[in-house]
């Protein structure tokens, strides 16, 4: 589990102009909450937080609080939809050892054998963790699956601790037989094969009758 220490400073002004001007500093506007707390409106360096939260569940411990360093997890992360830029983020408090749910990734190794298609419907998946121990994925080797095979969330090798948030029986991935190149041009036109098929028989049917 990654942890990176940030430095926090108090927000006292706030609305879309107050935001705007922090961002302008290089700074991102941030909430901390959780445990029962009143939430602590706090302003954190954009540059450390964007490096950070290149990790998956990145554990911050955040100092430059009134009450001392805290751990935190991010829980909302708002980006500009168009340059990508931070806007605002939402800190969980945390504790040592406490349990919390959060998402990891789903990464995939190995080759399928010859003649199938790898259909991955699950990136990330639910899993219930120790704040300060959450994996950063989980990891499926698919090296020799053959046509219809599946994995479901049940067959995840998950680590020591780490539980199951999700369904059971959630589909993460299967193989499926690989579409011909006249079913490609099909999906792609929007035609079924099928009815494509039939049209040229059709029109003979209706040159014969004449």
């Amino acid at each position: 589990m990654s942890e990176v220490r940030i430095a926090a400073e108090p927000r006292t002004e706030f609305g879309k102009g107050a935001a705007r001007r922090t961002r302008r500093a290089g700074k991102v506007p941030a909430v901390l909450y959780g445990h029962g707390t009143d939430p602590q409106h706090i302003s954190l360096p954009g540059h450390d937080l964007m490096r950070a939260l290149k990790t998956p569940n990145v554990l911050l411990r955040v100092h430059g609080l009134n009450g001392g360093e805290e751990l935190a997890l991010p829980k909302d992360v708002q980006r500009d939809p168009i340059k990508g830029f931070l806007e605002h983020i939402d800190l969980l408090l945390v504790k040592l050892g406490e349990k919390v749910n959060v998402e990891i990734p789903v990464q995939v190794t190995g080759d399928i054998a010859p003649g199938g298609m790898l259909d991955q419907q699950v990136v990330q998946i639910a899993v219930e963790a120790e704040a300060t121990h959450i994996p950063q994925s989980v990891e499926v080797d698919v090296e020799g699956f053959e046509v219809g095979t599946a994995v479901l969330a049940k067959d995840l090798k998950l680590p020591r601790g780490v539980a199951l948030a999700a369904d059971d029986e959630l589909l993460v991935l299967h193989v499926v037989a690989e579409k011909t190149a006249d079913q490609v041009e099909a999906e792609i036109s929007g035609e079924a094969p099928e009815a494509a098929e039939a049209e040229p028989a059709a029109e003979a049917s209706t040159e014969s009758a004449e």
